[in-house]
């Protein structure tokens, strides 16, 4: 079944569905490459200033900042891809309110961590003084390696973080919805499983109700979370056909939770390799790819994940079966080192090739014309809404698909060619939250 979305597109060609653009700023991730002379301060605020322009520019609907609550280490040595002094994300997006106009600020802020009272206001400062562009990509985390950091320590069980997660989110609701529409505030008190506080919120409600709620995670548990209270879920899938099948799944648990197929907006992460022809193109990603996995990278991936010590093996050499020791590791969960192994044997790759196959983001590659057909066809076959887009260079990692794809993708009618609303929600084709009376 199609699913229908609101958006509105200026010069859209009818039958068509609008897409859905938004930037993510590379940080601590597998598509930042440091080595290129082009590549820029990771901290500095020129670096945020020109990433979250360019994405005005484009018109895209959100920037989205990742978060990061420690430094990454591994036996003792600091992870090659993580940023030492890097700022705390909502304080940058209050800096970036004041240089855009409507592009919409998005925090990763995590619920484990933190407490609903403290991280609400301050959302709902962000979406005041940004006029209503407010969004929270909500994440949660289950190692005891970022619980070190924090007084109580330690970690929640993997289920357990989402139970948390949906009570805080319910909560920080409940918050903003304490003060009426015409801005009258009342008393709030919630009593649950994780949260028991009552008191008055000191901000009022902000002119698109709620900040937008972002949830980023493919598990069984992640999706229903989303389909209960997300407003944008950030996913990967490599293929429009995984795309499809990912999209379908989490469209359908919307109706438990009374909500409609358009209150979800499906947006995986992509990275996007441009070249005057496909071949330079492929040319292109490939480079890029070597320069994403440095050799120090490609023995740390399967360390941190088996939990065994690589460093006397040689990244270029083939990559060793052996079984995981006990005990917590950073990358638990993150790559099926198995399926590693075997795709490794079966191709002849060495550690580090086996790590640029198994790491790498869904990926267009391609002429802009070739790139932008793409594109539209996830969202024509409902294998997406649209797309996070994570360049691999900061800060003009965007520049080029602004300039290139952007104007094609208005040819075809698949994209907005101006705002049409100042707030996060319009952008969107959100319906803003009624406030309880």
């Amino acid at each position: 079944m199609t699913v229908r979305g609101k958006t509105t597109v200026r010069g859209n060609t009818a039958g068509r569905r609008g897409m859905h653009l938004a930037a993510h700023f590379p940080g601590v991730n597998n598509t930042t490459v440091r080595a290129d002379p082009r590549s820029g301060s990771q901290i500095e605020f020129a670096s945020f200033e020109h990433l979250a322009r360019t994405a005005e520019r484009g018109l895209f609907d959100f920037f989205l900042l990742a978060e990061g609550l420690w430094l990454r280490e591994h036996k003792g040595r600091i992870h090659d891809r993580d940023v030492v002094g890097r700022p705390e994300s909502l304080t940058v997006l209050n800096a970036l309110a004041a240089v855009t106009e409507h592009l919409g600020l998005a925090a990763t802020v995590n619920t484990t961590f933190n407490e609903p009272y403290e991280l609400a206001r301050r959302l709902a400062t962000l979406d005041h003084l940004s006029g209503g562009r407010a969004a929270w990509n909500v994440v949660t985390s289950s190692d005891a390696f970022t619980g070190e950091n924090f007084r109580r320590g330690g970690f929640l069980d993997h289920f357990e973080r989402y139970t948390r997660a949906a009570e805080f989110v319910a909560t920080a609701r409940e918050l903003w919805d304490s003060w009426t529409p015409d801005g009258t505030p009342r008393p709030f008190a919630h009593h649950g499983r994780h949260f028991d506080i009552a008191g008055e919120f000191t901000v009022p409600r902000s002119p698109q109700g709620h900040p937008v709620v972002i949830q980023a995670g493919d598990s069984d548990e992640g999706r229903e979370f989303a389909a209960s209270c997300a407003d944008v879920i950030f996913t990967r899938h490599g293929t429009l056909e995984a795309g499809r099948a990912f999209y379908a799944d989490v469209k359908r648990r919307l109706a438990k939770y009374g909500r409609s197929p358009d209150d979800l907006k499906i947006m995986p992460g992509v990275t996007v390799v441009l070249g005057d022809t496909a071949a330079e193109a492929r040319e292109r990603a490939e480079e890029i790819r070597w320069q994403q996995v440095s050799p120090r990278t490609a023995l740390l991936t399967p360390e941190q994940v088996r939990g065994v010590d690589l460093s006397a093996y040689d990244p270029d050499g083939p990559l060793p079966d052996i079984e995981p020791v006990a005990g917590p590791r950073l990358g638990q969960g993150r790559v099926r080192y198995g399926d590693s192994v075997a795709v490794a044997e079966k191709r002849g790759l060495s550690i580090r090739q086996t790590v640029i196959e198994t790491t790498a983001r869904p990926s267009f590659v391609g002429t802009p014309e070739e790139v932008a057909a793409g594109l539209e066809a996830f969202v024509a076959e409902d294998a997406a809404d649209g797309f996070i887009l994570v360049p691999h260079l900061t800060p003009g990692g965007l520049d080029e698909f602004v300039d290139r794809v952007v104007p094609l993708l208005q040819e075809r009618g698949v994209f907005r060619t101006a705002y049409e609303g100042a707030t996060l929600r319009s952008h969107l084709g959100l319906a803003d939250p009624v406030g309880k009376g």
